[in-house]
């Protein structure tokens, strides 16, 4: 069976000094024999390379939030999968729900970006989720469902496949309300359907305001096999905490 996955979304906080006193709590705190779970975090651009020396010996991963659909060029401030790479990352955010909402991401510059990356060797984590107003409109597994139609569109469905798809609903991030555990096991399972045989294996994650108090029983849904973890991740114990739910 493959590795469950823990990621740890920084998002825009910290200075230097916090991100390498967090991952080195996390590097000390983490069971480095753990053969079960593997942990990612995702700190700012800027932080990559101290946070990835802070953890360098231990087996906790790197990754970015966000990455370039181009891999060279005249795009002032954009950074290209291939520098990622460079600074160490394995993984990579795509689709984002605030990117989606605050940099007007459609799904077709999402899969434009799901391609770079994987092209350059990047494991990209495949971000997909409904609104509140989609949500009350019963639309979730159709909106869901074609943001995931429109990567396979682009890339392949044996690439998404080999990939990490992440559910956050969008009224579930950082707000602190959460999916019942029912909720997000519907959804996971719809998109275990729409994947097919080639997506048994695939690795699919649950986000919005996940917390050590919710994690476990998130954790035991059968087509739930790991957390997309954001405010939480902030604080080391509790991170900590609901990596170790996943073993549970």
């Amino acid at each position: 069976m493959f590795k469950s996955l823990i990621v740890g979304n920084w998002k825009m906080h910290g200075t230097a000094e916090e991100a390498v006193n967090l991952a080195s709590q996390l590097a000390e705190g983490w069971n480095a024999g753990n053969d079960a779970v593997e942990m990612a975090i995702f700190p700012p651009f800027i932080h990559i390379p101290a946070v990835a020396a802070a953890v360098a010996k231990s087996t906790i991963s790197i990754g970015a939030q966000n990455v370039s659909e181009y891999s060279a060029g005249a795009y002032t401030g954009e950074t290209s999968a291939e520098m990622l790479v460079d600074q160490g990352c394995k993984y990579v955010l795509v689709g984002h729900s605030e990117r989606r909402a605050m940099h007007n991401e459609s799904s077709e510059t999402v899969a434009e970006k799901f391609i770079a990356a994987q092209s350059a060797g990047l494991i990209p984590i495949l971000c997909v989720g409904e609104s509140l107003q989609q949500r009350q409109g019963n639309q979730t597994v159709e909106v869901v469902s074609a943001q995931i139609a429109a990567v396979v569109e682009r890339a392949g469905l044996h690439n998404v496949c080999r990939a990490v798809i992440a559910y956050e609903p969008v009224w579930a991030v950082g707000t602190g309300e959460t999916a019942t555990p029912n909720q997000a096991q519907q959804v996971h399972s719809a998109i275990r359907a729409q994947l097919g045989e080639a997506g048994q294996s695939t690795q699919l994650l649950y986000g919005g305001s996940v917390k050590a108090e919710n994690a476990a029983e998130l954790f035991a849904q059968p087509d739930i096999n790991g957390g997309l973890v954001g405010g939480a991740s902030l604080e080391a114990v509790e991170f900590l905490n609901i990596a170790k739910l996943i073993e549970a």
